[in-house]
């Protein structure tokens, strides 16, 4: 009857297996038509009436990157239905629907309603493509029955909660919308009513689970024991098993199985004859010889090795006194392989740790992963790639970038394009280089959002160095990638920012613009101050720098031209040289000539004698003048404020905590700026919401996530962090005492972040000199002047400039971020073109 049992339940197995394999290789499981409806105004409030979850786009004008959401929509229709969910469009150039057909040209949101609800909306830069679309509506839908938890506190209390009731499923996944995710949210979607699912995206879960280096795991599963387990809260954490195989659908549902099979099974029969649900799922089998008199401590030993090797190995505890066991008497222990027709091995073990060794550190043949799983075959590569970035571009390493919006030059090509263009912006980057290939499709994104702003006057170009050598080698580019910005008859001016959308845009935009730009009236001086005069550019160059002399023979606006000119692209600096302008000195008490730093119509304007002598200099008097006294934290603007060398003041708010208390805290902060309290620090705040990383760095610092908003005080340049008492009201007084108790050593820190070096994995390799000297003849045509222009110095800072090698300071601030990789609501960055 048993056998029986087995027979049916490996058969359903079986079963679920060939029709997911099969529908992952056709994609769509017989299916051939797209499963989207298009609704009109009135079909798409009927099904709202409905009460039925639906998942909408509502839709205007289409660019290749609305196209390509829009394909991916229609794929993951077919997905999504087998869950009851519909998937709809709403073309908003024919219909109209109040509220979500807003007039723009680019609609970039898709929403998913339950009835006349909204549960959420989505950028489609977050459901980038079925596997995005499916785990992000799930997950939603999932809500309230999918815990999501963060630190190992919030674990523990599901644990406590779930003990004596039901098994907890812990999921792990680095980044949310991959297929890692889908398949946890599928899976806990159909088992969801039988376990407790649980999701995390953090580091300090991970330790908690026995997994030293968080940041080497892209996803994990573990299976907790919690509904044998006493309902104490003080008894001993849940027992776990980890999936030790890569997060897919079908490897989930074998592993769940395989943890509702018995323990340890027992069989009076030769191994060969032995028939367990271990050997269907496809598992290696460890088969125990016992004797009558040892029977009992037999059993405890089989239990004790089971449960280390569970999830890995099916173990059968086989009676040796029947009359089929046809062993010899001098092999105390068997094993056989997954597969059909894999014989039994017969061994003489003597002791637990030799059985585990067996099964652990690859004694034995290695397992062979299906077709379906390609993709998964070399998933320890990702264990060992430079960063985050290669591993975004290993596992999209078949997807090959569409080049139509941009223009490749060859060495024919490029000068008569740098000759034609008024602005010609050229990507140098190599193929075999995982930077080079994730920024370009952050740079190829740049082109079609500059195409559809329909900005003609600037082409996007790039240039492979790994085949046109010689014009890399002429324009001397020794690292990768780099983009320059060509005009006719001009230097080449080098882009510096981070590798990302929005700052390349924004280069770009104010690369366009004359630096100095020329005022010539007191009317044009206040439209530049209040950013009228250059609408399109205020809200991408919020903090405009105006230069006032006296009289254009003035000596120092030379000085000051050539200052603007490197500013060209960060900001916006605007010159006015007349008589009239020493009105603007005498009403900000300031000797001309002078800079005035505008923080827009609704901010301060600040007054800044010049007493500098050479452009370097004004520069870095011009970046310093426009940092703000309470900034707001980025990424992208911390190296700026980092290089104060000053103690941060950090104040961390959020969507967790109350509106009014943010406003209240960050208020308080003010008050003591505005008093002067605070010179000797350098006060900032951080939105956890509009900087995700800021909660991996409050993590960091303080080993979980305290109740916001919260005050830390971080001692840069010895990694000491101290934690404003979190029961004290943030106002003046009580944050000036605790700053004086940390001054007198009356503090303990709250955390102390170690000195770590951030290094390539490997040196600066010079590919181009190698290439060269592979080509005979080829290296004597370039000049000695292009083969050693930058110094071994000068090539590591710009690499490590390009692919965000941190100094000290920024590596101890963001240390955490770095290692715990939180974000959990976006993609990978090839995928999403993430400024941060």
């Amino acid at each position: 009857m048993n056998d029986l049992r087995l027979r049916l339940e490996a058969m359903e197995v079986l079963i679920f297996l060939v029709i997911l394999l099969l529908c992952s290789k056709s994609g769509q499981c017989t299916r051939n038509a797209t499963k989207v409806i298009v609704h009109t105004a009135d079909h798409f409030y009927e099904k709202m009436l409905s009460g039925k979850t639906c998942f909408v786009y509502f839709g205007n004008r289409v660019n290749p990157t609305i196209s390509l959401f829009i394909e991916q929509l229609e794929k993951s229709a077919d997905a999504l239905e087998d869950y009851g969910i519909s998937v709809a469009k709403v073309n908003c150039t024919n219909e109209h629907v109040a509220k979500y057909c807003t007039g723009e040209k680019l609609m970039k949101k898709a929403y998913l309603f339950r009835g006349g609800d909204v549960l959420k909306s989505f950028d489609i830069d977050t459901v980038f493509d079925v596997n995005a679309i499916v785990s992000h509506v799930l997950f939603t839908v999932l809500f309230d029955e999918v815990r999501y938890v963060h630190t190992t506190a919030e674990l523990q209390a599901v644990e406590t909660a779930a003990k004596g009731k039901t098994d907890v499923v812990l999921g792990h996944v680095q980044v949310l919308g991959l297929p890692e995710h889908r398949a946890l949210m599928e899976t806990a979607f159909v088992y969801g009513a039988k376990y407790q699912f649980v999701l995390t995206t953090g580091g300090p879960v991970l330790k908690n689970m026995g997994v030293e280096d968080p940041s080497s795991l892209a996803a994990g599963l573990w299976f907790l024991h919690c509904k044998g387990e006493s309902q104490s809260p003080h008894a001993d954490a849940c027992q776990h098993t980890a999936l030790r195989r890569p997060l897919t659908t079908l490897h989930i549902y074998t592993f769940l199985q395989l943890m509702e099979a018995p323990l340890v099974s027992e069989a009076s029969v030769d191994p060969s004859e032995v028939k367990v649900l271990h050997s269907h799922l496809q598992v290696p089998l460890l088969f125990l010889f016992s004797q009558p008199h040892t029977l009992a401590l037999d059993r405890v030993t089989a239990q004790t090795l089971a449960w280390r090797l569970r999830g890995q190995v099916g173990l059968v505890l086989i009676h040796r006194e029947s009359p089929d066991v046809k062993t010899p008497l001098e092999y105390n222990a068997a094993y056989k392989l997954q597969g059909e027709g894999s014989e039994v091995k017969y061994l003489a073990l003597n002791n637990l740790e030799e059985v585990i060794e067996l099964f652990t550190d690859g004694r034995l043949p290695e397992e062979d992963y299906d077709d379906e799983e390609e993709g998964y075959e070399n998933w320890a590569t990702l264990d060992v790639l430079d960063d985050e970035v290669a591993e975004s571009v290993y596992r999209d390493r078949g997807q090959s970038p569409d080049m139509d919006a941009v223009t490749e030059l060859t060495s024919d090509t490029f000068h008569s394009a740098v000759a034609e263009s008024v602005h010609l912006v050229v990507l140098f980057y190599v193929k075999w280089d995982a930077v080079s290939m994730a920024f370009m499709q952050s740079y190829i994104e740049v082109s079609i959002l500059l195409e559809d702003a329909e900005i003609s006057d600037v082409e996007l170009a790039v240039v492979d160095c790994g085949e046109w050598t010689d014009v890399c080698s002429s324009q001397q580019i020794s690292y990768f990638p780099t983009v320059r910005l060509y005009r006719p008859h001009e230097p080449a001016q080098i882009y510096r920012g981070m590798l990302g959308t929005e700052s390349m845009k924004r280069f770009i935009m104010l690369s366009r613009l004359v630096s100095p730009f020329p005022l010539f009236t007191p009317e044009e001086v206040t439209s530049f101050l209040e950013g009228d005069l250059f609408q399109k550019h205020s809200a991408i160059a919020p903090v405009p720098v105006l230069g006032l002399f006296s009289s254009i023979t003035d000596p120092g606006i030379s000085v000051f031209n050539d200052a603007a000119n490197a500013l060209r692209g960060e900001t916006m600096v605007g010159l006015f040289a007349d008589r009239r302008a020493e009105q603007w000195g005498v009403e900000y008490s300031v000797t001309l000539p002078a800079i005035l730093v505008s923080r827009g119509p609704e901010g301060q304007t600040e007054a800044h004698s010049l007493y500098l002598s050479t452009p370097e200099q004004l520069v870095t008097h011009i970046q310093k003048a426009q940092l703000h006294t309470f900034p707001e934290l980025t990424v992208e603007n911390l190296p700026q404020y980092l290089e104060l060398k000053k103690p941060l003041l950090l104040l961390f708010v959020g969507a967790e905590d109350s509106g009014q208390e943010s406003r209240g805290a960050l208020e308080e902060m003010r008050s003591l700026l505005n008093q002067g309290r605070l010179d000797r620090y350098m006060p900032c705040w951080i939105h956890l919401g509009r900087t995700p990383a800021g909660k991996a760095v409050l993590e960091a610092y303080l080993g979980s996530l305290p109740i916001l908003p919260a005050l830390v005080l971080s001692h840069v340049s010895t990694g000491e962090v101290f934690h404003y008492p979190a029961g004290s009201p943030l106002m003046v007084q009580p944050i000036l005492q605790w700053l004086q108790r940390v001054d007198d050593r009356e503090e303990l820190p709250a955390g102390v972040i170690g000195e770590e070096k951030w290094e390539p994995p490997v040196p600066f390799f010079d590919f181009l000199g190698v290439m060269d000297q592979e080509v005979p003849g080829y290296a004597s045509q370039r000049s000695p002047k292009t083969k050693s222009s930058l110094s071994e110095r000068e090539h590591k800072e710009n690499r490590d400039t390009q692919r965000g090698i941190c100094s000290s300071s920024e590596r101890q601030f963001l240390h955490g971020a770095q290692n715990s990789n939180e974000s959990p609501t976006t993609k990978p960055p090839v995928a999403q073109h993430s400024e941060l």
